[in-house]
């Protein structure tokens, strides 16, 4: 799926925890979620490609940018949060200094509750 360079974004997600799936159909529905390529990671076809592991790729948000680059965690949230109008303002200020890492430990808060609420794999189930 996923090349050194492509045309858009590649977001990684995991489909098995239905706060995350529920969030990416949102954003998938929206204006400019044709933007991003949506790929979910709990899909036993799923290729997260190099440099990424399924195993990481479940465990939080992860992009890949056009150039190769991966992002992860609410630097992930930016990219696609800055692809969708009405909300690039939110991009940007994730990605300010003093924003991001605050971003950043509110994720890690939400990744910590979000194992009570996964599903188990789909490709733990096929």
């Amino acid at each position: 799926m996923a090349t050194e360079t492509q045309d858009r974004p590649v977001a990684y997600y995991d489909g098995a925890c239905p706060v995350c799936a529920r969030e990416v159909a949102f954003w998938r529905g929206r204006p400019g979620g044709e933007a991003i390529a949506w790929v979910d990671v709990a899909r036993p076809d799923a290729a997260p490609g190099p440099g990424l592991t399924r195993d990481a790729a479940l465990a939080r948000m992860h992009v890949r940018l056009p150039d190769g680059r991966l992002v992860a965690g609410a630097r992930a949230f930016a990219v696609i949060w800055g692809a969708m109008p009405g909300f690039r303002w939110l991009g940007r200020l994730i990605g300010w200094p003093l924003v991001a890492p605050l971003a950043e430990a509110a994720y890690r808060g939400f990744l910590a509750v979000r194992r009570l609420w996964r599903r188990p794999s789909r490709a733990a189930s096929a």
